[in-house]
């Protein structure tokens, strides 16, 4: 199976040994996107809403840099450095997720890169 790796100037640059998303067949595997902003690559001012607006703004333009959309996407890891604003992240992602939701998880995590507050993965099926 061949595989395509997917980059986009509208999502923050890879900090690391990772490729901003992988397309793989109809299968498209979206490395954790964290509240950089993709111009100055600074993590973004605010509380939770903001920076998880701005990780699910990183989704969406690497979801588009594939081909698809967040509506493409069938599961989502969400991790969180405070599970109380648990309520925060269904918030903001009923503003970009509409019925049927993918599968997700959210784990609370000792810590994220850069002290983020979120990071989210997602796997999308293109082509359905």
């Amino acid at each position: 199976m061949s595989r395509q790796i997917i980059n986009t100037e509208a999502a923050p640059a890879a900090i690391g040994t990772y490729s901003q998303a992988v397309h793989a067949g109809n299968l498209v595997f979206i490395s954790g996107q964290i509240p950089l902003d993709p111009v100055s690559m600074e993590v973004v001012d605010g509380q939770f809403k903001v920076q998880a607006i701005r990780v699910f703004e990183n989704l969406r333009a690497v979801a588009a840099a594939s081909g698809g959309s967040l509506a493409d996407a069938v599961k989502m890891t969400v991790y969180l450095a405070d599970l109380s604003n648990f309520p925060l992240l269904n918030e903001v992602m009923g503003d970009y997720m509409t019925e049927p939701y993918p599968a997700r998880a959210a784990v609370e995590v000792s810590a994220l890169p850069k002290g983020v507050m979120v990071e989210i993965d997602a796997i999308l099926v293109l082509g359905d």
